[in-house]
C-alpha cells in the first residue's frame, strides 16, 4: 500500500505561521497589521521557492543524478517540449551517431499528433517522460484540479501511445506551487529538474548555449535542451542540432557517459 503524502517541512512551517497570525489577531485585534505583514512575508518566501526550479523545499526534486550514477561517471541529457516533426528526427540521428541515450520530456498533445515519431524514440532506446498534456504557460498558478488534469492527461496520452508509463514529470519552466507534489505522489511520478541549462529556446548563439551547459560540468549533472520551441541559429538550424554534437564530443573527451534518468535511478 502506498504511504500517504506528507507535506514538506516548509509547507508545515507555512501553515504554522498562518495559524499563529490568525490566532494573534483573535486574541489582540489591534495587532492585525503585524499579523498581515507576517503572512505577506511568509507568502513572499513561498512564492520565491515556487519560482526556483531547483528548489527541493516543496517536495522531492531530482536536480542531480544519484551519487551512485555520479560515481560511474554518468550524466543525463534531457530534451523538452517535443516531439517536433522537423527537429526531433535530427536529434535522434545525432544521438544514434554517438551511440547515446537521452530522456525526452514530451508534451502529450504533441505526442498524440506524432505517435509514430514517439515510437521511434523508444525504439532507439531512449525514454519518454511526462511534460504535461498541453504545457500551459501559467500552469504554476493552477489549483489541484488544474495540476491533476495536466499531469494525468499527459500520463494517459503518453502511455497510450508508447505502452510505457512515464516515471518522471518536469514542470513547465520548472515552476510549480504547493498543489503539485500531492498530485505527483498520487500518480507515482518523480519531479525532475536539471543541474544546468543552455537557454536554447531564446539564445541564437550556439557557442553561448554550449558554454552554459559545459561550465563546471561534472558527473551526475542533468543537462536541459529543447527539441520543441527551439530557437534557431542565424543559418536557420535549431539550436539543439548545432549544439548537441559538440556537447557529446565534450562529454566523450571528459570520460562522461550519457544515460537516461531511468537508467541513472535504477528503474526498469
Amino acid at each position: 500500500m502506498k504511504p500517504a503524502w506528507q507535506p514538506s517541512p516548509l509547507l508545515l512551517s507555512q501553515l504554522a505561521v498562518h495559524a499563529a497570525a490568525v490566532l494573534a489577531v483573535l486574541r489582540h485585534p489591534a495587532d492585525w497589521p503585524w499579523a498581515l505583514a507576517t503572512i505577506l512575508l511568509s507568502q513572499t518566501l513561498l512564492m520565491a521557492v515556487c519560482l526556483w526550479p531547483r528548489s527541493q523545499s516543496m517536495g522531492a526534486n531530482l536536480v542531480r543524478l544519484p551519487p551512485a550514477a555520479a560515481q560511474r561517471g554518468e550524466v543525463a541529457i534531457t530534451i523538452d517540449d517535443g516531439p517536433d516533426p522537423l527537429v526531433t528526427p535530427q536529434v535522434l540521428a545525432i544521438l544514434q551517431h554517438y551511440g547515446v541515450r537521452a530522456t525526452f520530456f514530451f508534451i502529450g498533445a504533441r505526442a498524440a499528433a506524432h505517435p509514430a515519431l514517439c515510437r521511434s524514440v523508444l525504439a532507439a532506446g531512449h525514454r519518454i517522460e511526462n511534460h504535461g498534456a498541453h504545457h500551459p504557460t501559467l500552469l504554476a498558478f493552477s489549483g489541484p484540479a488544474g495540476w491533476r488534469r495536466e499531469i494525468i492527461d499527459g500520463q494517459r496520452l503518453l502511455q497510450d501511445i508508447t505502452g510505457q508509463a512515464p516515471a518522471f514529470y518536469r514542470a513547465v519552466a520548472g515552476l510549480r506551487n504547493p498543489f503539485l507534489d500531492p498530485v505527483l505522489h498520487r500518480c507515482g511520478l518523480r519531479l525532475a529538474s536539471w543541474t544546468r541549462r543552455g537557454f536554447d529556446t531564446r539564445e541564437t548563439d550556439p557557442d553561448k548555449v554550449l558554454q552554459r551547459l559545459t561550465r563546471q560540468l561534472a558527473a551526475g549533472d542533468i543537462l536541459l535542451l529543447h527539441d520543441g520551441h527551439a530557437a534557431h541559429t542565424r543559418d536557420g538550424a535549431a539550436l539543439i542540432v548545432s549544439v548537441l554534437p559538440r556537447l557529446l564530443e565534450q562529454l566523450r573527451a571528459r570520460g562522461l557517459t550519457p544515460v537516461t534518468l531511468a537508467q541513472a535511478c535504477g528503474l526498469p
